[in-house]
């Protein structure tokens, strides 16, 4: 080679490394993330029980017209009343809500298929309804572990590398002991399908690193620290002031110092992330339409919603048996950033709960930073979400009563990417 061609070949590398960079860079911009998002799945009518003054159904007319009453000691019409479906279990010779365990599953999957989902949040309530007993009820949790958590997820995403459920446990997870709870997060840590490693905690999915950090929290640990009232509405949707405390168990109350800072750790975890996507996932709601959570969700708000109006993109939650998309422009939050906070409830893998129509607009009404993108009640769901750029873009999925698992997208909406590296 003459030493003309050295100098062309020479002067020509720093242009091709430049060239090479921007494609790198602009692969990385196109990066497409897609994951669903699900909650209170782990429903299996034979571990119900009924309580000691409960009368079984023993024809479906009976079931139903407790269905009816139900809905009616809440609201003042029937309107936008449907009951959950019902099936017989001959364990308690009664008709009981039917379980969407299986049909969520199933839509998922096959929404996954189409979707390539690279993961999953899986957000509490995973088994119910006492979570994991030990054996003291007289059934090895390898059963429950094998039927509520291996059966219907355990091969959920196969054939995608590195595919994982990312998890956390909700209030009926914790109703044994904590030694019980503490079982199914070990049960969870060594399933190749799940990965839980304590009960708050931060990951980046593999492959995506920088790109998305999800921040896990422990909200009914949150809540049982906390001095939280017990809620009641009238039929008008209204807020009554009890005067009453919830009381909850020691055994899911702060016990060491880490517990204790758990939100400090949050607030720190996020300000310190370098990811350009910040999810935070938790079991309770901070905005829900049922109308049973709202004095949990407003101890919830106050203990971290400025820190998530100043540092995250978005909050998913479960706990309320509904499928639901809110948004809080974060008003009185000093230094929080502009777009509005997109609060997104996905806890009807398993059970259905109707939403209150008169709260909602209860709440609108005395929120007015608070705007209800969509909220659905009698329904089984989940949610898929895709991350494209500077976008998060959120469908949420139902599939039908006829447990045909079949998924039905009932609405799609698109938020901004609200953090700033």
């Amino acid at each position: 080679m003459n030493i003309v061609n050295k100098i062309l070949l020479l002067s020509a590398v720093p242009c091709l490394l430049l060239a090479a960079g921007t494609q790198v860079q602009a692969e990385k911009a196109q990066q497409v993330i897609s994951f669903s998002v699900f909650g209170d799945h782990g429903v299996i009518p034979f571990y119900d029980t009924l309580d000691d003054d409960e009368e079984p159904f023993t024809t479906l007319n009976e079931y139903l017209e407790d269905q009816v009453n139900d809905h009616l000691e809440k609201n003042r019409s029937m309107a936008g009343f449907s009951p959950t479906p019902a099936t017989f279990e001959p364990a308690h010779g009664s008709w009981v809500p039917a379980s969407g365990m299986y049909p969520v599953a199933w839509a998922q999957q096959e929404h996954c298929k189409r979707r390539a989902c690279d993961f999953a949040i899986m957000l509490g309530d995973n088994m119910y309804p006492d979570g994991a007993t030990l054996g003291t009820d007289g059934v090895d949790d390898r059963r429950r572990f094998r039927e509520m958590l291996d059966q219907p997820y355990g091969k959920f995403g196969a054939g995608v590398p590195d595919f994982t459920i990312y998890s956390m446990l909700g209030n009926h997870d914790w109703r044994g002991s904590r030694e019980s709870a503490v079982a199914q997060m070990e049960y969870l840590q060594q399933h190749p399908n799940f990965y839980m490693p304590d009960f708050f905690y931060k990951v980046s999915p593999p492959g995506f690193e920088g790109e998305v950090e999800i921040f896990v929290i422990d909200t009914e640990m949150l809540l049982a620290s906390s001095t939280v009232k017990q809620e009641e509405y009238d039929l008008d949707g209204n807020e009554i002031d009890t005067g009453r405390l919830e009381h909850s168990p020691d055994h899911v109350k702060f016990k060491t110092a880490e517990e204790r800072n758990m939100v400090a750790w949050l607030e720190r975890s996020l300000k310190s992330s370098n990811a350009r996507w910040k999810l935070v996932a938790a079991h309770h709601p901070l905005w829900s339409g049922g109308g049973s959570k709202f004095e949990k969700a407003r101890t919830l708000r106050k203990l971290y919603m400025p820190i998530l109006c100043r540092h995250a993109d978005a909050y998913f939650n479960g706990d309320d048996h509904t499928m639901e998309a809110w948004a809080d422009d974060c008003t009185g939050v000093e230094d929080a950033l502009e777009p509005p906070l997109p609060l997104l409830t996905s806890g009807a893998a398993g059970k259905q709960r109707t939403i209150h129509p008169a709260f909602i607009k209860q709440q609108e009404r005395n929120y007015p930073g608070l705007t209800k993108l969509f909220s659905k009640g009698q329904t089984w769901g989940f949610m898929h979400a895709r991350i494209e750029g500077d976008e998060l873009t959120v469908q949420i999925l139902t599939t039908p009563n006829d447990m045909s698992g079949r998924p039905i997208v009932e609405a799609e909406f698109s938020f901004p990417r609200r953090s700033v590296n």
